[in-house]
């Protein structure tokens, strides 16, 4: 019974294990996943009562769709329910929405994972797991509540059926991923569709009623939704796709060169995978058809100035899936004399691989100071007058690094995201604390601060690379407090 379950099951647990191991180690998030996390928060908190939702405050840069944040909330509301009834901290909460949202994602790529299986055989889906398993970017962010995640479990079901056939059933899956959630899906969508043209696998009249129907519904959803929750006629794709491409005004937040994707970004998320992906495209000619729309997915994605690496992780799965087809051609040709040299080269990539997602996890750890210094405040930082309220101020900065809804705590404590606020201001101000990224605030002492992640740098000994962290936030305490000035407080010296 136990050997049945894990060969039905086992490459899942060992899937949603890490990504779970990657949430409860890193409960916090950054600023690129605030909408939805803060939505997720306010439907299950707030439910019907908008006016106290997050986002008509802060609204943001562009506009996003609550669907995502629906869906999650959906799964996770009978435990945030007994969370609630519990009294318990809602940092609980993050960590079950989070939980919740990397099974559905990872139920998505278990879905294409079965297709992978169908096709290429169990050596194949094998190796698939093993890829996905060592690489740290895919089931680090697959928990992450941001546009590009959610987009990429539609178009992990979009692969699962292409594999398949269902060439308009993919098509489909596609138009609702670019209409709902990130519309440079788009950029996957029309290579895609021009090679199922060009190789006669569909017909253009049929592809193009169905994906209009397609596209209209999903148009006529996120703008019923969407326009109720913002209170105002929205399809935030299409103001998030004219800020973006139209005004290019993505480019304020950073610009990389042309090949930063290629040169950069995957090969730090692929890792061994990166050029065994190009050696499958050559070992196997089923793979070319499968690995170009990828790939012309990352090229007209180059084009944008602005570039992250979360906006072409969608294109990570099939990737993996040509490495993971000359991984398997390598290994059953191991014992001949060639291949025998590359398999030793394979093993041993796959453990520098192992390495470098051990490194890069140590220095996620270190990268959500805020989220562990407001943690670190609510365990100390209990007055004995029970009566006043603590009022704690939250900087950009931190708001930005790891401080969500979900991080705050009941009476007596209460939080203030107040911006344009200057340092000499903050005298004038009745706040208990403040959580901030300056080291010395007029009317305030400095009582404790948290270290970040700085950079990765060599040494002679071993280990060979270490993280070197330096102060991020620092906790201010109101010196007109006089019980919260007797207390003893680590110091920022």
């Amino acid at each position: 019974m136990a050997s049945k379950f894990l060969q039905l099951y086992g490459y899942d647990l060992l899937l949603v294990s890490i990504a779970a191991f990657y949430v409860l180690m890193v409960p916090y998030t950054k600023v690129e996943e605030s909408f939805n996390i803060q939505a997720m928060h306010d439907i299950l908190y707030h439910r019907h009562h908008l006016d106290n939702y997050d986002h008509l405050e802060f609204p943001g840069v562009v506009p996003r769709t609550f669907i995502g944040a629906f869906l999650v909330s959906i799964f996770s509301s009978p435990i945030v329910l007994a969370v609630q009834l519990l009294h318990l901290p809602k940092i609980y909460s993050l960590i079950i929405v989070r939980l919740a949202l990397g099974c559905i994602i990872l139920s998505t790529l278990r879905f294409l994972r079965i297709q992978v299986r169908n096709k290429f055989g169990h050596q194949v889906e094998a190796f698939f797991v093993i890829f996905t398993a060592i690489q740290f970017h895919l089931l680090f962010y697959c928990s992450r509540a941001l546009p590009n995640i959610l987009a990429m479990g539609v178009v992990n079901l979009a692969y699962g059926h292409w594999l398949k056939g269902n060439f308009y059933t993919a098509l489909n899956y596609l138009v609702f991923a670019t209409t709902i959630f990130r519309c440079d899906i788009v950029l996957l969508l029309c290579p895609l569709g021009l090679e199922l043209l060009l190789t006669k696998s569909i017909s253009f009249w049929r592809a193009f009623k169905c994906c209009t129907v397609t596209t209209l519904l999903c148009i006529g959803l996120t703008v019923l939704v969407d326009s109720i929750m913002w209170k105002r006629f929205l399809w935030p794709e299409f103001e998030v796709f004219w800020f973006n491409s139209v005004l290019n005004r993505s480019s304020e937040w950073g610009t990389h060169s042309i090949h930063w994707y290629f040169t950069s970004a995957l090969p730090r998320s692929l890792l061994t995978a990166y050029p065994l992906f190009m050696l499958g495209v050559l070992l196997d000619r089923r793979l070319l058809p499968l690995v170009l729309p990828a790939l012309s997915f990352v090229v007209l994605y180059s084009k944008l100035p602005h570039k992250e690496l979360r906006f072409i992780i969608s294109s990570v799965p099939i990737f993996n899936l040509s490495a993971a087809v000359a991984a398997s051609r390598i290994y059953n040709n191991r014992k001949k004399s060639f291949w025998k040299f590359l398999n030793l080269v394979m093993l041993g990539l796959l453990l520098i691989s192992l390495g470098c997602t051990i490194i890069t996890f140590m220095a996620s750890y270190e990268n959500y100071p805020s989220g562990r210094a407001l943690k670190e405040l609510h365990q100390i930082g209990h007055l004995a007058n029970k009566s006043n309220e603590l009022w704690v101020h939250i900087d950009p900065f931190s708001a930005m690094n790891g401080i969500s809804l979900f991080c705050e705590n009941e009476w007596p404590w209460r939080y203030s995201k107040e911006e344009e606020i200057t340092l000499e201001e903050f005298g004038q101000r009745n706040f208990t604390y403040l959580i901030n990224e300056h080291r010395t605030i007029d009317g305030y002492k400095c009582l404790f601060y948290v270290n970040g992640f700085s950079r990765l740098r060599r040494q002679s000994g071993f280990p060979p690379i270490i993280l070197d962290k330096e102060p991020k936030v620092y906790i201010h305490g109101n010196i007109k407090n006089e019980e919260l000035m007797l207390k003893p407080w680590p110091g920022c010296s």
